[in-house]
């Protein structure tokens, strides 16, 4: 019978259905399966959003339909009220919230989340995202891992290393160091994740106004230069954020900090994975109309041709602004975010579960 109904009714209908209840509707049949790994049908499910927002005390996701909708989150996580997140990063559907001595791996669509926990206390400490192994493009039974830093108190200009493991728990010290490049620092804050793989924004040490992409292979563990970046730094104050795009490209956006002028270029092909090469990158679109506001480590997303960014005034409050044909076309104060100065970042929701630990020491994991 549901077989016999248009295909455009029982996709509105499972627009409407909460995402874990997609999840056991898998096995249905070989059409919903193929349905629900469609990113345009995920984009247009009435419960999809676009950016989730994390203070001291709450979490918050926006959606964009186009009105703007915000939602307060919960992570049921004892004790987690006392800690203040300290980086929130995107990392292929799942979110990454890092704090003092531990992070929680979350996927809000799924509600599910899993905390993790550091022996050290480190006020440095930087959690920089979750990738994993792979082989021949595909995740490898080894699963998840996640990559974390912090300074070196014995020689500051150098930082600690180590990688969770998902599925044993368990953690290991690393040393990173580049192959086949040098003199190379890595901006840290920059860092997105992609088909498993971690690649961050870098600086040339003796040239710091030059930018090049980098990136992590969990598989053999060592950095590599991916490509050089087509823009460079004008001002220290300039703004340089590197997010996906199209799901299998990378976009850029800088804005120069003396004339506002926001550019972002795209890569013009799919990025393989180990594949540097020459990679070839194209000026998307520019903004550079006299009222653009200063943006504040924005986070961003390209919606085909406009750019919705959102980022914090210079009091702390939280802003939607949206742009195209060179000009800023609106801009949205999210007033129901109380607290100043909420961390952000884009969120493309996904049905892959939260990954398990597979040993008897579990790290938590909470169904919302």
């Amino acid at each position: 019978m549901i077989e016999k109904l248009p295909c455009e009714l029982i996709e509105e209908t499972l627009s409407r259905v909460p995402p874990e209840s997609l999840v056991r509707f898998r096995t249905v049949s070989k059409k919903w399966n193929a349905l629900f790994d469609d990113k345009m049908f995920i984009n247009n499910h009435k419960m999809t959003f676009r950016f989730i927002l994390a203070t001291k005390s709450k979490f918050y996701s926006v959606s964009i339909t186009p009105k703007i909708e915000v939602r307060e989150l919960t992570l049921d996580i004892p004790g987690l009220e006392s800690h203040k997140p300290k980086d929130l990063i995107d990392c292929n559907g799942f979110l990454l919230c890092g704090m003092d001595k531990e992070a929680v791996v979350w996927n809000p669509w799924l509600r599910q989340t899993r905390l993790m926990k550091l022996e050290v206390n480190q006020p440095s400490l930087c959690f920089n995202g979750i990738g994993y192994e792979y082989d021949n493009m595909r995740l490898e039974g080894s699963g998840y891992k996640t990559l974390v830093s912090y300074r070196n108190e014995l020689n500051p200009t150098r930082s600690v290393w180590k990688i969770h493991d998902f599925a044993s728990n368990s953690w290991k010290d690393k040393e990173l160091a580049f192959s086949g490049s040098s003199g190379i620092s890595l901006l840290a804050s920059s860092s997105v994740s992609l088909n498993g793989i971690l690649y961050w924004v870098a600086s040339y040490l003796k040239n710091n106004s030059s930018f090049v992409l980098v990136y992590f292979n969990f598989s053999n563990e060592k950095v590599y230069k991916f490509s050089d970046l087509p823009c460079g730094e004008n001002h220290h104050s300039d703004v340089i954020v590197l997010r996906i795009f199209m799901e299998d490209r990378f976009s850029l956006l800088k804005q120069c900090h003396l004339t506002k002028k926001i550019e972002i270029w795209v890569t013009k092909n799919k990025i393989k994975n180990c594949c540097s090469g020459d990679v070839e990158w194209m000026n998307f679109t520019e903004v550079s109309t006299p009222n653009l506001p200063d943006l504040v480590k924005p986070s961003y997303f390209i919606d085909h041709k406009k750019l919705v960014v959102c980022s914090c005034d210079e009091t702390g409050k939280a802003w939607i602004y949206v742009m195209g044909d060179n000009k800023l076309i609106s801009k949205i104060q999210i007033d129901s975010v109380v607290d100043p100065w909420p961390l952000h970042c884009t969120c493309f929701p996904s049905l892959v579960p939260v990954p398990r630990s597979q040993t008897k020491e579990a790290a938590s994991f909470v169904v919302l």
